[in-house]
């Protein structure tokens, strides 16, 4: 039946009050057809179902029934065939629509959990799968190889602070302001989804709990410089640890510090103690430096004069004991010839004598008592005498001047060379 048809034969109205409501058959089976006009009367309900009916029949391979005038106990007996027919066909649609709905897709990367009546009952891996649908399954699918982040203390960014999150007091009751970011992956994704509520939140908890517990137990510069990796190093082991207890299903892969500071009100005064601090250090290296150049220096200075100081007691016992030991063997020789030792003594002392001291020969027979001595030359020469003396050890041989003759006798001076010789002289003239 067309659709325009039905619609005419819903949309008549009906008046009871028409005389041709009497005229209708006792069994109400109207004879209504196709063709009949608005005007000729209600249309008839039955006739529209059996119509439908037909009209499904057809659409599966159902012959149709076209004669309208037949038996009243065949026409209800195939319309009732016919309903049961169209109620199965669209049972068995459903229940393949049914049994489609349990199909389900996982993503590489990605896997899938089933739950039979809310329980777990086995993983599935990436591609095309199936399950009962509901209300006997259902699935949940679960990313695996995605690194999730969990930012304590900031949100997206460090100047976005969570001071409830970030403020931390450390062993010496200082406090302190730390963001830091956790990445972690799931390597259990049936304990992730069944051993908590919210799972992130729950990552999120053990990180600031973690983190607490390991700032309270460390000084603040500790953790302030040089103890930064070695605190997020600890951080991470006591949340898996933490994690591993609760069978989150969660592995920490890295915990990266953001930003460690003092909180922003003593700033401006943390950085002058840290300023003083650095000043400290410096001169401090700067006074050890200084320590280690002078200390040395010192100590080879003192060193020096030790040995010679060694040096000049060992010379003078030498000395000593040689002076003594000549003295008690001339002892001997003079006890034996004391006049002869005595003679050899003399000419020893004397050639000693001249030869250390600057001697003047005047020739007496010349009976000249006028005497000229050349004073500039001679202390001319005994200045150049000395220096040269400073500058070699030894000393050179004594030198003779000549004076002018003028009248009078050669004079030969020659240069003392030590002054004990000269004392020596003196006391001997004295004596």
């Amino acid at each position: 039946m067309p659709f325009s048809s039905l619609k005419k034969r819903i949309g008549l109205k009906l008046n009871l009050n028409d005389p041709r409501w009497g005229s209708e058959n006792k069994d109400g089976n109207k004879q209504a057809q196709e063709g009949k006009k608005p005007g000729e009367g209600p249309p008839d309900l039955d006739q529209l179902w059996r119509d439908f009916n037909q009209r499904l029949n057809g659409l599966f391979g159902q012959k149709r029934n076209n004669n309208g005038s037949g038996g009243g106990g065949g026409s209800s007996g195939g319309d009732m065939r016919g309903a049961g027919f169209t109620i199965g066909a669209v049972g068995a649609i459903a229940a393949l629509v049914w049994l489609a709905s349990g199909a389900f897709i996982v993503q590489e990367g990605q896997t899938g959990v089933v739950f039979t009546f809310g329980k777990v009952s086995h993983v599935t891996p990436a591609g095309l799968n199936w399950r009962w649908p509901y209300p006997f399954q259902s699935d949940v699918t679960v990313n695996v190889s995605q690194v999730r982040t969990v930012e304590v203390g900031y949100r997206n960014n460090v100047k976005n602070k969570q001071l409830r999150e970030s403020l931390m007091l450390t062993d010496d009751e200082n406090i302190i302001d730390i963001q830091f970011a956790v990445q972690y992956t799931l390597k259990n994704p049936v304990s992730w989804i069944t051993s908590n509520t919210n799972p992130e939140e729950t990552v999120m908890q053990v990180a600031e709990t973690a983190i607490r517990e390991i700032v309270g137990r460390s000084k603040m510069d500790f953790v302030l410089y040089e103890g930064r990796e070695k605190v997020a190093y600890e951080t991470q082991q006591l949340m898996q640890q933490i994690l591993d207890r609760y069978a989150s299903g969660a592995q920490i892969t890295n915990v990266t510090m953001q930003g460690v500071q003092p909180p922003e009100q003593v700033q401006a005064a943390f950085d002058d103690a840290v300023k003083a601090g650095q000043d400290r250090e410096r001169l401090k290296n700067e006074g050890q430096a200084y320590a280690n150049k002078v200390i040395p220096e010192s100590r080879g200075a003192a060193s020096r004069l030790t040995q010679d100081a060694e040096a000049y007691r060992s010379q003078v016992v030498e000395n000593a004991e040689g002076n003594a030991a000549r003295f008690k063997s001339v002892q001997a020789e003079y006890a034996k010839a004391p006049g002869v030792t005595r003679d050899r003594m003399y000419l020893d002392t004397m050639q000693q004598i001249f030869t250390s001291t600057s001697k003047v020969m005047i020739d007496s027979r010349a009976g000249n008592n006028l005497l000229y001595l050349p004073l500039d030359k001679l202390i001319a020469q005994a200045a150049a005498s000395d220096a040269a003396a400073k500058a070699n050890a030894t000393p050179p041989p004594p030198t003779a001047v000549m004076l002018p003759s003028d009248g009078l006798p050669p004079v030969e001076i020659s240069r003392p060379r030590d002054s004990r010789s000269r004392e020596s002289s003196r006391d001997r003239e004295s004596r």
